[in-house]
């Protein structure tokens, strides 16, 4: 069974950064798609960024486009976002996602493995 785990998170201000790391337990990201996703307080988990197993596409959130940055290194199993001008309306638990199941990048049928999550909290 693989194991992702995430890390990264954290309480920032609103208007700065934080990159948050999944590492995998197994050499998965280089045959998997992997996306960040995330859910916030009495909110449904929703999709954030994806990044596809060649690693030449990716797919982002309206709101976090041109903010976030999703990355990957396949030699060191671990998927990255880079989060900058985080908002209030950023903070939830962010959660990686790892499969190769059929379905869109965006939603949450390709990703059969998922981590616990990292806390984001950002202060106004």
């Amino acid at each position: 069974q693989v194991q992702l785990v995430e890390s990264g998170g954290g309480l920032v201000q609103a208007g700065g950064s934080l990159n948050l790391s999944c590492a995998a337990s197994a050499r998965i990201f280089n045959t998997d798609n992997a996306g960040w996703f995330r859910q916030a307080p009495g909110m449904e988990r929703e999709f954030v960024a994806a990044i596809d197993w060649y690693g030449g596409h990716r797919e982002y959130r309206d709101s976090v486009k041109g903010r976030f940055t999703i990355s990957k290194n396949t030699r060191w199993d671990t998927v990255y976002l880079q989060m900058t001008r985080l908002t209030p309306d950023d903070t939830a638990v962010y959660f990686c996602a790892a499969g190769s199941l059929p379905g869109a990048l965006t939603s949450e049928r390709p990703y059969n493995y998922w981590g616990q999550g990292t806390q984001v909290t950002v202060s106004s």
